[in-house]
């Protein structure tokens, strides 16, 4: 059963909603997934809820104690996108970010899809592989600055690319 974008906008709201009173530890992951063939275009997405204009990493929240930063990473994925991703994943970049008076933690992973084929569901209003520069954006899109610091974060981890990454 496929869930309506609607439900999702929904979610959204409560979710922040929950976030304000409750004020919880958040773990989160952003997922880098990169084109399968092409080394230099990696996977931007617009989400159903939101911001719905903006461009970001696929990703989304996850408890430690249940799984890791990958394997949460290419469940998300496989979860948003349908995406086939290879085995390997590592992460790539770090973050502690404030919550109100809460902290949150986001791992970045970086990903290799086996294929470009996408079968996206509601959370996902649109997903586009574009160059690392992207350069392939209209220019008044915007990007999230996640997807800055992460191609920063790529761009210095050269050691984890094809080859390279751990399972």
């Amino acid at each position: 059963m496929r869930i309506p974008p609607f439900a999702f906008k929904v979610l959204y709201h409560l979710r922040r909603m929950y976030w304000r009173i409750a004020k919880p530890t958040i773990h989160g992951v952003k997922a880098l997934i990169m084109h399968p063939v092409d080394d230099d275009r990696f996977l931007l997405v617009r989400h159903s809820y939101g911001d719905q204009s903006l461009w970001s990493l696929p990703g989304g929240g996850y408890k430690p104690d249940r799984e890791t930063p990958e394997q949460a990473a290419r469940r998300e994925c496989v979860e948003e996108l349908g995406v086939e991703l290879d085995p390997s994943a590592s992460v790539i970049d770090e973050h502690v970010t404030t919550n109100g008076s809460r902290p949150g933690y986001l791992k970045v992973v970086r990903l290799r899809a086996i294929s470009e084929v996408l079968h996206p569901n509601g959370e996902i209003s649109q997903a586009r592989w574009v160059a690392v520069d992207l350069t392939e954006l209209p220019d008044d899109s915007a990007v999230s600055e996640w997807v800055h610091s992460t191609l920063e974060a790529h761009a210095r981890r050269p050691d984890a690319q094809e080859g390279g990454m751990t399972a």
